[in-house]
């Protein structure tokens, strides 16, 4: 059994994936440019901090999965903002974790709610 990744893991995984669960959201990079692109969001994420062997505490907050290829050739970072357009809730981008296979997940902080 063969664990390889595959060649395009975009196209052949990530694409099929978002196409099933992501929605539409605005990202403004901190420069000011809007694009509109799709991602995985969850309002409630939970993550489990571990300190010296034992769990310390957790953290409960907002996170949004993004295809890398959707930023072109300017990569999230943290500072911009993210607009769920179901809801119109803004967001800023506190940290980016890459996964080194073309997603990131953002980690959030809540701005405010949005018109819609």
């Amino acid at each position: 059994m063969s664990l390889a990744v595959p060649d395009d893991f975009d196209g052949h995984i990530l694409a099929p994936l978002f196409a099933q669960f992501a929605e539409g959201v605005t990202y403004t990079i901190a420069a000011g440019e809007m694009l509109a692109i799709n991602g995985i969001f969850d309002e409630a994420y939970r993550e489990l901090i571990p300190q010296g062997g034992v769990l310390a505490y957790t953290t409960e907050r907002p996170v949004c999965g993004v295809r890398l290829v959707e930023f072109g050739n300017t990569p999230p970072q943290q500072g911009d903002a993210l607009t769920v357009n179901r809801t119109g809730n803004m967001y800023e981008v506190q940290e980016v974790r890459f996964d080194g296979h073309g997603a990131a997940k953002l980690m959030l902080n809540w701005i405010g709610a949005g018109v819609l």
